[in-house]
């Protein structure tokens, strides 16, 4: 029983570090996501609140996207929400596995995320899942507000791809991907899906194919 103790310590260790190691990851393109907004005309105020309460960086980098490209305000908004409602579903996913008070539950929709979720259902054990949930969540929500302060104090200085900056998110991505990689299910939803992408990247706008594979 001691040896068993030991064992999920050992692997709860490993699971928070991975988790933490994910976050900073995410936080390093929280500085590029500061000095975009920044450099697309926001305030530092502005772009600092938009990661405390949006917080879901593939709406955030299309909304100013669209703005520092001349759309309108209900442009960045409309492809910003798109994005976004993938969250919904992992918010459905996430249900059975996050329980508790409904404050906890508020706080866990704040985080409910593409990492938070991809390391949650990663995991075979329940605990180990909620290990994973929260851990992420927490991790990737202060790196990435740290990033984007740092990024939208230093403005225009940094350019994101001089310093790899842009690999950032990616590689993110990668990690998330690999678990869920072991399993049939996940070799197939990931086939379905980057075929789906591939197969509209030629004619929908930036973002959208990314919602098509959604159907893997």
């Amino acid at each position: 029983m001691t040896e068993t103790l030991s064992n999920t310590t050992e692997n709860e260790r490993s699971l928070v570090m991975s988790c933490a190691v994910l976050g900073a990851a995410v936080g390093v393109f929280g500085i590029a996501f500061g000095v975009g907004s920044v450099a697309a005309g926001g305030s530092i105020a502005m772009t600092c609140v938009m990661s405390l309460l949006v917080f879901t960086g593939a709406s955030q980098f299309s909304a100013v996207s669209v703005i520092a490209s001349g759309g309108s305000t209900a442009a960045a908004l409309g492809g910003a929400s798109l994005l976004a409602a993938r969250n919904g579903v992992y918010g459905l996913a996430m249900s059975r596995t996050l329980q508790g008070s409904v404050l906890s539950r508020l706080v866990a929709a704040q985080i409910t995320i593409d990492e938070s979720t991809a390391m949650s259902t990663a995991q075979t054990h329940p605990r180990a899942a909620r290990t994973a949930f929260w851990w992420t969540g927490v991790s990737v929500y202060v790196f990435w507000n740290l990033g984007t302060l740092i990024g939208a104090l230093a403005g225009n200085a940094i350019e994101p791809e001089q310093f790899g900056l842009d690999a950032a998110f990616p590689a993110g991505f990668v990690a998330m991907v690999i678990p869920h990689l072991r399993h049939p299910n996940g070799r197939r939803a990931a086939a379905i899906g980057a075929v789906a992408c591939a197969l509209t990247i030629p004619f929908l706008p930036p973002g959208v194919p990314i919602l098509c594979a959604a159907v893997g």
